[in-house]
């Protein structure tokens, strides 16, 4: 397997486990993942938040860690990159405003190259217009931002992931497994044990 080199876009107050998990899961078997953020550059950290399911009627939501960058937003070219990974949390909600970050998320699907968003991550790839007609998980709540962009909500299981095409998507952090593993298939990595 040839390492693959992914993109990693985040924001503060992105999802604590859908930032740290892909990330180091994607370096732990050999993959190069450059994380960015508008506005901030390699050595700047983001701020995360850590949701979790306790009854309520939505998710809690605590202060995470500082998540560092290693790489600038301003330098994030699609064509430099096999794939792209938008993690959840409340930072797709403010990033979706950015017209760099909506451009460079639909040079990845134009070129169709591999996207892995989980939770609030498909409000991304609802803002790009990439949806249209394509199957596509997420956070419950984002479920209309999927059905008004065309796309068909996949009402799975929380621990559960949907591939369609070159879309990897999941409800949120507790289908990590299934998540990655999708992913890792779709950017072709082979794992030997």
């Amino acid at each position: 397997m040839s390492a693959k080199k992914i993109l990693m876009i985040v924001g503060d107050y992105a999802e604590d486990y859908e930032t740290m998990v892909p990330f180091q899961t994607l370096l732990a078997v050999g993959h190069h993942v450059d994380t960015v953020c508008p506005d901030k550059k390699a050595g700047d950290s983001i701020a995360t938040a850590i949701h979790d399911f306790e009854g309520d009627q939505t998710y809690s939501e605590k202060r995470g860690h500082n998540f560092a960058l290693n790489a600038d937003f301003s330098a994030a070219r699609a064509e430099n990159y096999d794939a792209v990974l938008i993690p959840g949390g409340r930072a797709p909600e403010y990033l979706r405003l950015n017209e760099d970050v909506i451009r460079l998320v639909r040079d990845f699907n134009d070129a169709d190259k591999p996207i892995a968003a989980v939770c609030h991550g498909a409000q991304l790839l609802a803002a790009a217009d990439i949806l249209k007609d394509r199957r596509v998980s997420a956070y419950p709540a984002c479920a209309p931002e999927v059905k008004m962009a065309g796309g068909t909500y996949a009402d799975i299981a929380i621990d559960d992931a949907c591939v369609d095409g070159n879309l990897v998507t999941a409800p949120a952090w507790p289908a990590h497994p299934k998540w990655m593993a999708a992913f890792l298939v779709v950017l072709g990595t082979e794992i030997k044990l």
